[in-house]
């Protein structure tokens, strides 16, 4: 089997996202994803990856993951070309399950279990990579007040039901109930994003922590100890300032409280989670076996979170969540981005001896993602169940690349001769 084209599409739609089809000469398209910088991306799969390439057996994904990673020189960061090294590789893998009839999480090793358990992530339809259209910030930070606030969970005019952002900055004992009704027992939060432009996080006030702390506290008053809670700091905060919310948090019996400080210290993350009591997470902004080695060693952090799109892909998170696991730290997949990496969080989560829980958005998996992809994955009662498609399980839907707001590029054997 040799690599024939390699497609991007992107849509206006959705700014942040880039996906990539990799055709074969068998008639096997495998699928992958990843965000942001989605041009350069682009720019970097058509100049330099797809090259390499075409021509190639796609199911040498590690001699590929290695021939890429060294010839574009990626760092240790989410950098556009571990992104790019991504996509390329998930995709890879889904060629894999597709040709020998398996789902990806058989070819990591089989499931370790046939349900895992999921959280929702507060966000609303607009969120993150669609956010150019509405003001809400990736931080939360700017777009927690361009939102409207006013109201409860839904308004009139919303994309649907679940406008969960606004929710919990205004009626979190409302979304926690809403959460459990659907069965789901676990929730995440970024209340105090708000309030980072006051000092660029170097600081924050005793009036704006008690407004932080609010949504957990009627969500403890409320449901109790039904839910569990997640606390997302986005990475922005002082040492001083991020011990001062933390401090205040513990109270709430926190699930974690995730990206604390910036992720380019481990020393300083190891010593902030020394001097608090609820558990650490960290961290989908750092990528590569090399960065979550200097984490564990370190002891800083106490879950491991990872974004499989951003972390250099299947192949490079299975030896992350590997490595985790001789740690004895649980693995979570980010999702709060794009189907595909939902999906491919859900077959790591599925295989992995130490896979804890998979991150969901319930305003993305009812709203725009089922318009992208032709199959999503089966949650019910706050679990996700084992796919059980070959490769991914999913592909693009046709309307798709009929769009008008498409745009596709290929690279095949004429455009790089």
């Amino acid at each position: 089997m040799k690599i024939t084209s390699i497609d991007t599409i992107l849509n206006s739609e959705y700014p942040g996202l880039i996906w990539v089809q990799i055709h074969t000469d068998q008639g096997i398209t495998g699928l992958g994803e990843t965000t942001f910088a989605v041009e350069a991306v682009e720019a970097l799969i058509h100049s330099d990856l797809a090259p390499y390439l075409i021509g190639k057996d796609p199911l040498h994904i590690d001699a590929h993951w290695n021939n890429i990673r060294n010839s574009t020189r990626g760092d240790l960061t989410r950098s556009t070309e571990i992104r790019a090294l991504s996509a390329i590789d998930v995709a890879l893998w889904d060629i894999f399950g597709q040709s020998t009839g398996q789902p990806i999480h058989q070819l990591l090793g089989g499931p370790s279990r046939e349900r895992v358990m999921i959280y929702n992530t507060c966000a609303g339809y607009r969120y993150g990579v669609r956010r150019s259209e509405a003001g809400g910030d990736y931080t939360g930070g700017s777009g927690a007040t361009a939102l409207n606030l006013s109201g409860n969970i839904a308004q009139a005019g919303d994309e649907g039901p679940y406008e969960d952002m606004r929710a919990f900055l205004n009626n979190a004992d409302d979304l926690a109930e809403s959460l459990l009704s659907e069965g789901i027992k676990a929730m995440k939060i970024w209340p105090f994003d708000q309030f980072y432009e006051e000092s660029d996080g170097q600081r924050i006030s005793l009036e704006n922590l008690k407004k932080g702390i609010e949504p957990f506290d009627k969500i403890r008053k409320r449901v109790g100890n039904k839910i569990q809670i997640a606390a997302e700091m986005h990475s922005l905060w002082s040492m001083p300032a991020i011990l001062r919310i933390a401090h205040a948090l513990e109270e709430y019996d926190l699930m974690w409280i995730e990206d604390a400080i910036p992720m380019n210290n481990m020393d300083a993350l190891a010593d902030f989670r020394s001097k608090i009591s609820i558990p650490v997470c960290a961290s989908e902004t750092i990528a590569t076996r090399e960065a979550f080695r200097e984490m564990f060693e370190r002891r800083a952090t106490d879950i491991c979170m990872l974004d499989v799109t951003w972390c250099g892909g299947i192949s490079e998170a299975k030896k992350i969540a590997t490595m985790a696991e001789s740690y004895k730290l649980p693995v979570a997949p980010h999702d709060c981005t794009g189907p595909v990496t939902l999906m491919t969080g859900v077959h790591l989560a599925i295989n992995l001896p130490n896979g804890f829980i998979q991150e969901t958005v319930r305003a993305y998996n009812s709203g725009w993602y089922p318009t992208i992809v032709d199959r999503m994955p089966d949650i019910e009662f706050g679990e996700v169940a084992a796919p059980t498609d070959p490769g991914l399980g999913m592909a693009l839907r046709p309307e798709v690349f009929t769009d008008p707001r498409t745009s596709l590029r290929k690279s095949d054997a004429k455009t790089i001769a």
